[in-house]
């Protein structure tokens, strides 16, 4: 498995440097740049390679995630706490912080569901740093008092 995984990279390699030669130069326009082929392909290759270890790291991680039930349960619990997050994060954004018409005015069209899920995300931000800062506050004193 491991020789195969080594030919299958050195033929990206070579497939890579070969494209990267047929890439078009500084004096072609941009409109006619993105149109190249070569470009095509070798973002075709970063988005196989980046989809393989996506799908590689999710999986060592559930399966390591899985084998161990304490890191499960915490895990879990994580989760849930950021769930509980975000639903605070969006009963406290009130949708009408912006009027709709003064937006439409500026020609950005725009919703009340648009402007709670831009609250809700603003609220989350600053949930979650302060939750960072209680924690990394927490673990000073703690650190400090078992000293």
């Amino acid at each position: 498995m491991n020789k195969i995984i080594k030919i299958v990279l050195v033929v990206l390699g070579a497939l890579s440097a070969i494209l990267w030669y047929q890439l078009p130069g500084r004096d072609v326009p941009a409109s006619e740049a993105v149109e190249s082929g070569a470009m095509n392909f070798m973002f075709i290759i970063t988005y196989l390679l980046l989809g393989f270890a996506v799908v590689v790291s999710l999986v060592f991680t559930l399966k390591n995630l899985f084998a161990n039930p304490k890191s499960l349960k915490k895990t879990l619990m994580v989760i849930g706490g950021f769930i509980v997050v975000v639903l605070i994060s969006y009963v406290l954004a009130s949708g009408t912080d912006v009027s709709i018409e003064e937006m439409a005015g500026r020609g950005i069209e725009t919703s009340e569901t648009t402007i709670r899920r831009i609250g809700t995300g603003l609220n989350m931000f600053f949930l979650l740093v302060l939750i960072a800062i209680a924690a990394m506050v927490m673990g000073a004193f703690k650190n400090m008092s078992n000293k």
